[in-house]
């Protein structure tokens, strides 16, 4: 199955993945995220019905905060055929109530439900507002990371690695808890470093705490992964039960990643996620372990590894795509 991903209306360019993830190329959308679930089955990324192909039967609508633009490509892909899952593109628990605060956006939500095949969740957390709203089957099935392609393997020696990365970067998301990350993490007393994307308003807030070493502004995809690669572990307290995509870049640099509750951090690091530990002592006990123990830390990279490949792998998800569409196709026959 070759699995075309569309966001209708959007600004994404239309991409092939005929190499799966591909070489690394910062020119193109990196094969993360929503394009990777096209990525691991050798399909495509569109932004309008026209450009995908009619032997592509399986479709991926992700939906938006204007939901008309998918509302409309759902009913146009039914009318030919195609296989048809939702999934919300921002799907973080903050997104999607932002995204549903409006009365109008529920009815179209419901609407939306009611006329796809079924619903792919990059979240458990999600699972029951698809069913609530009425989709037919919601599936749990993690963003893939393209940790079985040796081409994507970002990882240094451990002895050219320092310090601690902040995961984090919005001080202005309540459930990001990106101070309280940065507070708990310089009790380590390692380096840390901390990405900032709000300018000066941004330093401002870092340089009060003091004893930082500050990324500024966004870089390349690969740039910033060799800059995660050359830390020990990645640490956040996230609580915003998003996708993941912080802890799959870390997969990608095989390096540890501590405290958030992502998708990815409790399907790939299960022992080392804030969704089962609460407490932030703990938290901050469990890296302080890991920094002083080169036995605990090998064995947390190779656990991490373990189960990504079984998991959020490239070959994993795309088995798993598979089965789900599968699934819904055989479920419209039957119906």
């Amino acid at each position: 199955m070759r699995l075309a991903v569309l966001n209708a209306g959007g600004k994404d360019a239309y991409q092939e993945f005929a190499d799966f993830a591909g070489p690394v190329n910062d020119r193109v959308h990196a094969p993360v995220n929503y394009h990777a679930y096209a990525a691991c089955t050798g399909g495509s990324f569109h932004c309008k019905t026209s450009t995908i192909p009619a032997d592509q039967r399986a479709v991926l609508v992700l939906l938006r905060r204007d939901l008309k633009p998918a509302l409309v490509a759902v009913e146009e892909l039914k009318t030919k055929g195609k296989t048809v899952a939702i999934s919300w593109k921002e799907s973080g628990l903050h997104q999607l109530a932002a995204q549903l605060a409006e009365p109008k956006n529920v009815s179209l939500f419901r609407q939306i439900c009611s006329l796809a095949d079924g619903a792919l969740s990059s979240t458990p957390d999600l699972l029951p507002i698809y069913a609530g709203a009425g989709a037919k089957i919601a599936e749990f099935i993690p963003t893939p990371y393209p940790v079985d392609d040796p081409r994507w393997d970002f990882s240094v020696p451990v002895g050219e690695r320092e310090g601690i990365l902040i995961g984090t970067r919005e001080f202005d998301v309540p459930s990001r808890n990106h101070l309280a990350a940065i507070l708990s993490a310089v009790q380590l007393n390692q380096p840390v470093t901390v990405i900032n994307q709000d300018g000066r308003a941004g330093r401002k807030r870092i340089e009060v705490i003091g004893g930082v070493r500050l990324v500024e502004g966004r870089s390349p995809y690969s740039e910033y992964l060799r800059l995660m690669a050359r830390h020990r572990l990645v640490f956040q307290l996230d609580r915003s039960a998003v996708p993941g995509q912080v802890a799959g870049d870390a997969l990608l640099c095989r390096v540890p990643c501590i405290g958030g509750d992502s998708a990815v951090e409790r399907v790939a690091f299960p022992s080392l996620c804030g969704g089962g530990i609460r407490d932030i002592r703990e938290l901050i006990a469990l890296a302080r372990n890991l920094l002083s123990d080169a036995g605990q830390m090998a064995a947390a990279i190779e656990e991490a590894q373990k189960s990504a490949l079984e998991n959020v792998s490239y070959g994993a998800i795309s088995k798993a795509l598979t089965a789900f569409f599968d699934s819904l196709s055989n479920t419209g026959a039957a119906a």
